[in-house]
């Protein structure tokens, strides 16, 4: 069998001091750890909020950053131009005719007085059906008339001869007394008849090839020759052939255009400009030329505007007012000799300029109200800053109050910048 399990109650008795210190330090230590957790969790309670109000709080916008510079500043207008002769000659046909192949060429040099182009006689213009008919059968007659009249010819110049014949052996005769007196004068009256009848056969003939030659023209079978009487069409002034307008041979008509003379060495340069920006341009106005193809810009002057402005489409469509303004070269002839008419230039037109004044790029200024603003940039803070502008340069503003020198200004700032707003350069 099993013992069984017995149990002795030990009465309670008094804790020694050196176990009542003991648990004493535990319950500090308890109480330690339960402040450290406390504060444990407070510092991480307190850390949340603090990285949830920094996620709430707004990043800096990003922005490009100038500064409000002093410096050299230029207000021009650019456009393309094109060179021109100064003065240029067009010749015209003076009369309808027929024109022969022009020999000369672009670039030929010609002087006043010589002959350019010759002009001959227009020919006859093509029949109809009928008048064709009625044409020939008048050419044939002529033909025929013309025939006979040759045989006539023929015919008494044969008389003639025998006329003459006769008569010298009846002269013969009345030398010698052989005939009578009457006999000679009859045989010297035959003869002249016979003369007469013989210049009379000569001009019908001669009357008969006129007018075949007339039918033959009318059916415009006069069979080239000669090119008889023409006209001289001759060079007006001396200079340069710029440009040949007619080069083939053929039939023209009064008015029409040959070709082009001038004086290569004298060019301008002519821009045509937007109305709006020609009333600003004045005579003597510097231009800056580059473009055209050699190593160093060309210096110009304004020598012309003209006082009629013309409408041309611009590249999107849309109808502009434009004007011509003409550039006189300054620079020396061999400057520019490569250049010659017709040639594309851009042309640059100062109408101002200063060596010193506060700027700031154009993308910094923006429309505010009535006037002018800036987002001026303090310590990362924008503050929307009223300014006043003078002129317009390039890429460049002049500020005339508003900013102080070196001042930082945010460049095309957009719809995200207000004024406080907080910004980074980028």
């Amino acid at each position: 069998m099993e013992a069984a399990e017995t149990t002795i109650d030990v009465p309670n008795q008094p804790l020694a001091r050196g176990d009542a210190a003991e648990k004493a330090a535990r319950r500090r230590r308890r109480t330690a750890a339960r402040i450290a957790r406390q504060g444990i969790l407070a510092m991480l309670l307190l850390a949340a909020v603090v990285a949830g109000a920094l996620s709430l709080r707004s990043r800096p916008v990003p922005i490009d950053l100038g500064h409000a510079t002093r410096g050299p500043l230029v207000v021009a207008v650019e456009e393309s131009g094109m060179t021109r002769v100064k003065d240029r000659y067009a010749v015209s046909a003076p009369v309808t005719g027929d024109l022969a192949r022009l020999i000369l060429e672009a670039g030929d040099v010609v002087k006043e007085g010589d002959t350019i182009a010759e002009l001959a006689p227009a020919s006859s213009p093509l029949l109809d059906e009928r008048t064709r008919a009625q044409a020939e059968a008048r050419l044939g007659a002529a033909v025929s008339a013309l025939g006979q009249a040759r045989a006539q010819e023929s015919r008494a110049s044969a008389a003639r001869e025998l006329s003459a014949q006769e008569l010298g052996r009846t002269r013969r005769l009345s030398t010698s007394g052989a005939i009578a007196s009457d006999v000679l004068d009859q045989s010297e009256f035959a003869d002249r008849m016979r003369a007469e009848e013989l210049a009379s056969t000569v001009f019908a003939g001669k009357v008969a090839a006129e007018e075949v030659r007339a039918a033959r023209a009318a059916l415009g079978k006069d069979g080239g020759g000669p090119r008889g009487r023409h006209t001289d069409v001759v060079a007006p002034v001396s200079g340069t052939v710029l440009r040949v307008h007619q080069q083939s041979a053929g039939v023209v008509q009064a008015g029409t255009p040959l070709l082009e003379i001038g004086d290569a060495t004298a060019l301008e340069v002519v821009v045509d400009l937007l109305t709006t920006d020609a009333v600003h341009v004045k005579l003597g106005t510097p231009v800056v030329l580059d473009g055209w193809g050699g190593e160093r810009p060309l210096a110009g002057r304004v020598r012309r505007i003209e006082p009629s402005g013309f409408t041309r489409p611009s590249a999107l469509g849309v109808d502009e007012q434009r004007v011509n303004v003409v550039i006189a070269l300054t620079e020396p002839r061999e400057r520019w000799a490569e250049l010659g008419d017709g040639y594309r230039v851009e042309a640059r037109l100062v109408l101002w300029q200063s060596n010193d004044v506060l700027e700031v790029p154009q993308g910094a200024v923006f429309r505010h109200g009535d006037g002018w603003a800036v987002y001026r940039v303090d310590d990362g803070i924008a503050r929307l800053t009223p300014v006043s502008i003078g002129h317009r340069g390039e890429s460049q503003v002049e500020i005339v109050s508003g900013l102080p020198t070196g001042a930082a200004v945010a460049v095309h700032p957009g719809d995200r910048i207000k004024d406080g707003a907080r910004v980074e350069a980028r």
